[in-house]
């Protein structure tokens, strides 16, 4: 076996030896990396690209202040608004300023009706949404009913976008994934997901976005447990961190990446979570991750040597000669 060869079996087939046109320095190369679940207006989003992170989906954002925003990254995607039922997460939150949540009052497909699921996710597509997010947090105050997450997933796949959901609180996960939500925001960690609903969602091709860093105690075991099961069944995972969540640094996180590795996604599958440019169909054009120095022994290494990432123009990385 080759370096290359193993260079690939550990990290993936994109992955290849390069160096820095600018300075010579060697390192690995690997296709730009996406954090799946961000929040923009809680962090600083100048530090995420000379960190690792090409691309960012925002779950949870002003569409105003999102569609008129200039971004110092490659790719940013976004929902726009969370879609919530009147009185529902994450309205009254202290980080959730007024312009981030909308209230969905009926199950209306007319356009323009005041409230209705029709008007609402037409005004985050009109906004440039690449995802429709809807709370259903029965942790936290009324949730969206089956009619009017039903609208609001119909209307959003008419628009061509994928619903994506927040799922917190006794049977939120069955709720979303019996009734096609596309994405779940979180893996499910209030409560364990049984093998007949998780073969279901991998059979909807439903993804998963990590995000098991946040957590503590048992809600981390129980999204882990969860997230396992899910991947050991085939179900896509997407790297994300819910950024703004707490005080975490911009950038490729190895106590995410930890998290994920200890669940059993590992080596190629863990490079996967990250190098997936969902929602959009290819990833960043023009921009590469190096990560420098020699590469990892071994498939327990890769959190700690990712966290050192940077995104580069890809003219400026050649590949080694080998």
């Amino acid at each position: 076996m080759t370096d290359l060869d193993a260079l690939q079996e550990l990290l993936g087939p994109r992955a290849y030896p390069a160096h820095l046109a600018i300075d010579g320095t060697h390192g690995t190369a690997l296709p730009p990396l996406a954090d799946h679940h961000v929040h923009l207006h809680l962090i600083d989003e100048s530090a995420l690209a000379p960190h690792g992170i090409a691309a960012v989906v925002d779950l949870g954002g002003n569409p105003v202040a999102l569609a008129h925003r200039l971004s110092s990254i490659p790719r940013v995607a976004y929902a726009g608004a969370f879609l919530t039922a009147p009185g529902g997460y994450p309205s009254g939150r202290p980080w959730a300023p007024d312009g981030i949540w909308r209230d969905v009052r009926s199950a209306s497909q007319a356009a323009g009706a005041p409230g209705g699921a029709a008007t609402l996710v037409d005004e985050q597509a009109e906004f440039g949404a690449s995802v429709v997010k809807v709370s259903l947090n029965a942790a936290a105050g009324p949730v969206l009913d089956a009619e009017v997450l039903t609208a609001i997933i119909a209307r959003a796949h008419e628009r061509g976008l994928p619903v994506v959901a927040h799922v917190e609180g006794q049977g939120m996960a069955r709720l979303a994934i019996e009734h096609g939500v596309d994405a779940l925001a979180h893996a499910p960690f209030s409560e364990p997901v049984d093998h007949d609903l998780i073969v279901r969602a991998v059979s909807t091709r439903q993804r998963w976005i990590s995000t098991l860093d946040i957590h503590e105690g048992d809600d981390r075991a129980r999204a882990a447990a969860n997230l396992a099961a899910f991947a050991d069944a085939g179900g896509t995972v997407l790297y994300g961190t819910d950024l703004g969540n707490g005080d975490r640094a911009p950038g490729v996180s190895a106590g995410e990446l930890r998290a994920l590795h200890d669940a059993g996604i590992r080596g190629p599958e863990l490079i996967g979570t990250l190098t997936d440019p969902w929602p959009a169909q290819e990833p960043p054009h023009g921009v590469a991750t190096f990560v420098p120095g020699p590469p990892p022994d071994s498939a327990e290494d890769i959190p700690e040597w990712l966290a050192t990432a940077r995104v580069v123009p890809r003219e400026e990385l050649p590949p080694d000669q080998h």
